[in-house]
């Protein structure tokens, strides 16, 4: 393949296809192909999902850094079993640090951060009122597809406000520690649970900003949010180990519906 001076053609297409592959692999391991302590092979992941084994092992080494996958030294990659609620506690801590510390460099910026987080919302709620709309047909890829749509809506608000800090190093943080897609990872054993209330306190921390309350306020709306979270998926966390024998991305049990109104969040 032609490239430029700087090879930016070549670059290009090796990023396409790594993130092709993140996207795979996130998508077997949210479906159960790939099931907690499985061995993975790069060479035959490269083979089943026909690409080099390059963009595998590039994307296995994002997987790595967010926990869903593990790298032994001498014994290579292998799925990580889902969080259980200390870990998931850990994460809600990791993550208010972050997003808190950036939300302080951000409400410098008021002015700039208000119209775009209010998109943002905006987006959010589109995507919670599609969702709805097609809840009773959502199943297999569709369903885990939704899901998905779901947690780039509902992370994309909190990027803004990290974003808005001026500081890409805070969003560098922020995304790997992998917090929406262990969330989306849970979801898919429990179904779909609190949209909703995610949507409102997002829009209680919107409203702080647009009416002008003090920066405290507004940062005890995100601390506030970031709380309920905690104790949401922690919940969640709980059906999961509660269900004997089933891997939280397998199907529901016989005669079991997972519930499809809400939306779990991150």
């Amino acid at each position: 393949m032609a490239s430029s001076p700087d090879g930016g053609p070549v670059r290009l297409e090796r990023r396409a296809l790594r993130d092709s592959a993140y996207d795979m692999l996130l998508n077997m391991l949210l479906d159960g192909s790939l099931r907690p302590d499985v061995n993975l092979s790069i060479d035959g992941l490269a083979r089943d999902l026909g690409v080099s084994p390059t963009p595998i092992r590039e994307a296995l080494v994002n997987l790595e850094h967010t926990g869903l996958v593990t790298r032994t030294a001498l014994r290579g990659y292998r799925v990580a079993p889902p969080f259980n609620a200390e870990q998931i506690g850990q994460l809600v801590d990791a993550r208010s640090v972050v997003e808190l510390g950036a939300l302080d460099q951000a409400l410098l910026r008021r002015g700039e951060l208000i119209p775009v987080l209010r998109r943002a919302h905006e987006h959010h709620q589109q995507v919670i009122a599609s969702i709805d709309a097609e809840e009773e047909s959502l199943t297999g890829g569709a369903r885990i597809a939704s899901y998905r749509r779901y947690f780039d809506a509902d992370w994309g608000f909190h990027l803004v406000m990290m974003r808005h800090a001026g500081n890409p190093f805070i969003v560098q943080l922020a995304e790997s520690l992998g917090a929406h897609v262990h969330r989306l990872r849970q979801t898919v054993g429990v179904g779909l649970t609190d949209s909703h209330e995610a949507s409102t306190e997002h829009a209680q921390i919107l409203t702080a900003l647009e009416t002008g309350a003090p920066d405290a306020a507004v940062k005890q709306a995100l601390r506030e949010h970031l709380e309920s979270v905690r104790s949401r998926s922690i919940a969640d966390s709980k059906l999961v180990e509660g269900r004997t024998g089933q891997h939280p991305a397998g199907p529901a049990p016989s005669g079991v519906r997972p519930p499809v109104r809400g939306q779990g969040t991150y």
